[in-house]
């Protein structure tokens, strides 16, 4: 996967927006980036797109901009002058794929089914988008496919929404999801772009699904510890859980043996991707102390510690 798929994949999300007034271009991309989501696939099916591209590309060079709805390589030129970094198609047109691909531009073609992704493979592809996506089959179509198709990832787009998001997001052959619940055209014309701010910023918050798992507490050694433990159980029935460092009440608390990290303690945030929460959260201007990266049996983080803590508790992310 190159570069450019692979920051997409970390932010999750790929707004597909349709914009009729080049004017509403950088007020929009500004509202995307407030609310969490750097990128936007700009549909090329109106006059206004190339100069939104070039705009919002000059405005938000940090964004990751792409142009949709590119059929032709005429097109495509035009997307990549106007400063598109990622191209996106409806189908798979095999002259517009192979310009891409021999010009080293990021293209992610539209397949609906087995032989549109063989020829994306012989193309040089391992990322294609799947479209219209709830039409044709849903998440069940793209498990059906990725079985015999190991090394080829999806970016579903069509009837994605906030309701089913996560139900694609969860399987680990997608990269991201295009959307346009956030954006509708609507609130582009109406100049709403603060409640276009608000719904994405809700839809990172679902894709995140941040939600306390545990209180650590730290104990001047084991027998603080363990009474603690067993004064948690007599209170209020958490059952006590021995660990070699810890001991647990319930799933409720963590109360470690001998002082560990944070003044007080820690605090333990599950989320539904610790790689995302991560992209996100640097994105508005908070540190991780990435030395403290634990790792899963699938190679995915699954434990970072924030380098702030909060009134003396250190805070660390922890995955679903």
């Amino acid at each position: 996967m190159n570069d450019i798929l692979k920051k997409i994949s970390a932010i999750g999300i790929v707004p597909v927006v349709k914009i009729d007034d080049a004017k509403d271009a950088v007020p929009l991309a500004e509202a995307l980036c407030n609310g969490g989501l750097a990128c936007a696939e700009i549909t090329f099916r109106t006059d206004a797109a190339e100069a939104a591209i070039k705009a919002i590309s000059e405005a938000y060079p940090e964004m990751l901009v792409g142009a949709g709805t590119v059929l032709t390589t005429e097109q495509v030129d035009r997307a990549v002058k106007a400063g598109a970094k990622f191209i996106v198609s409806p189908g798979l047109n095999p002259k517009v794929v192979k310009y891409c691909v021999d010009n080293g531009i990021p293209v992610v073609p539209g397949c609906a089914n087995p032989s549109n992704i063989e020829q994306a493979i012989e193309l040089g592809l391992d990322v294609v988008k799947f479209f219209p996506a709830e039409a044709a089959g849903g998440i069940a179509m793209i498990k059906a496919m990725a079985a015999p198709y190991t090394n080829i990832k999806f970016m579903p787009t069509g009837g994605i929404n906030s309701k089913n998001l996560n139900e694609y997001l969860d399987f680990s052959k997608i990269i991201a999801c295009g959307g346009s619940w956030m954006v509708n055209n609507a609130l582009i014309d109406a100049g709403e772009f603060d409640k276009i701010r608000d719904l994405t910023h809700e839809a990172v918050e679902i894709m995140l699904g941040f939600e306390l798992a545990h209180v650590g507490i730290n104990a001047e050694n084991e027998d603080e510890a363990l009474k603690a433990a067993k004064m948690f159980e007599s209170l209020f029935g958490f059952k006590n859980i021995p660990h070699k460092g810890c001991i647990f009440a319930d799933k409720y608390f963590e109360i470690m043996k001998t002082p560990f990290v944070g003044k007080h303690g820690h605090l333990a945030i599950k989320t539904n991707n610790v790689s995302r929460a991560v992209n996100y959260l640097e994105s508005q201007g908070f540190e991780f102390n990435h030395d403290t990266e634990k790792f899963n049996a699938k190679g995915e983080m699954s434990v970072i510690y924030l380098k702030d803590e909060i009134c003396g508790f250190a805070i660390h992310l922890l995955q679903k």
